[in-house]
């Protein structure tokens, strides 16, 4: 991981809170198996051109990622009437997105400001490594539950597993958790349903649903929780948002291509793998971005059955795209 680092923005979430949503975009389906992948932040871009992906360090993910044109950006139909479907909408701008036969992939928004969202779909997919902020906050619960701050050691871990996406530390905090256990015991108060954590140490291998990422976020920021208050607290959530925000810029892709500008704020956590039994690649990006309008948006795509990485990166800016646009009304 290059451990040099360009100049970083702190998301500054909203205090609104508005309801929980959800979208979600399928295409065929591919599977495999194998763990771990890397986390990304990077510069964002407006959209309104074809969806190109910026390189991609792998790191401790596997080979490194060329850059590569994404399929096509989706045609986005104006959502701004209320007498609009959001999901209606979102369908009809995901069929601009030239899906490769084999790949599948799940979208949740939230416009946090407004309100707004759309929703479609219920696939489940692996995380790979956007498990890491699961971790933390399953982790964070933990200590609060305790009334206790974090280790020096747990906070080196911590910042090592978000912000350079070490594996090594994140099987560290797995453990510390409880595994499988301690991830799904602190779901189950977070409110999510169909999220399950992998087998052993195979935390690369918890199963989720873009559904269920969303609720993750809103626990994270703050922001759009349909039952009262987030468990985490005020410090544990800027802890958690910091470290987002701070993601190695080098890996520079995913849901903050559906900001609204270059020097817009967000915070995100990237992952990739490639399946041992198939070499196909699962490429995943969750977070909180400002959209073109100055709305916050919650954003979680999920995908899997991609060629290569990069490939799998253009989709999922692709869909992020569409999703944030359908909700800004954006063309």
């Amino acid at each position: 991981m290059e451990s040099r680092r360009a100049s970083r923005r702190r998301a500054r979430p909203s205090r609104r809170r508005p309801l929980l949503v959800t979208l979600l975009v399928t295409a065929a389906v591919a599977g495999a198996t194998a763990a771990g992948t890397v986390y990304v932040r990077g510069q964002a871009d407006g959209g309104g051109h074809a969806v190109s992906s910026p390189s991609a360090s792998a790191s401790d993910a596997g080979p490194d990622a060329a850059s590569a044109s994404g399929s096509g950006e989706a045609s986005v139909e104006p959502a701004t009437d209320a007498s609009v479907d959001r999901g209606e909408a979102l369908a009809a701008a995901m069929k601009g997105i030239a899906l490769p036969d084999g790949v599948r992939v799940s979208v949740a928004v939230l416009d946090v400001d407004s309100g707004e969202h759309a929703e479609y779909g219920d696939a489940a997919f692996d995380t790979a490594s956007i498990v890491k902020v699961d971790i933390l906050a399953a982790l964070l619960l933990q200590a609060q539950d305790a009334d206790r701050s974090l280790t020096a050691r747990e906070k080196t871990y911590a910042t090592a597993m978000i912000e350079n996406s070490d594996n090594a530390s994140a099987s560290a905090l797995w453990d510390t958790i409880g595994r499988a256990d301690g991830l799904d015991a602190a779901n189950k108060r977070f409110g999510l349903t169909a999220t399950q954590g992998g087998d052993g140490p195979l935390w690369g291998l918890t199963q989720t649903t873009s559904a269920d990422q969303l609720l993750l976020l809103q626990q994270v920021f703050g922001e759009g929780t349909a039952a009262g208050d987030p468990l985490l607290n005020e410090a544990s959530r800027s802890y958690l948002q910091g470290l987002m925000g701070n993601v190695e810029t080098d890996q520079s892709w995913g849901v903050s291509a559906a900001a609204g500008s270059a020097s817009a704020a967000y915070a995100l956590k990237n992952g990739w793998l490639a399946r041992s039994t198939t070499g196909l690649w699962d490429v995943n990006s969750v977070g909180r971005i400002t959209a073109a309008g100055g709305d916050h948006c919650l954003v979680a795509v999920l995908s899997e059955g991609h060629t290569t990485q990069a490939k799998g990166i253009a989709v999922v800016e692709a869909a992020a795209r569409a999703a944030v646009g359908v909700l800004a009304g954006a063309a």
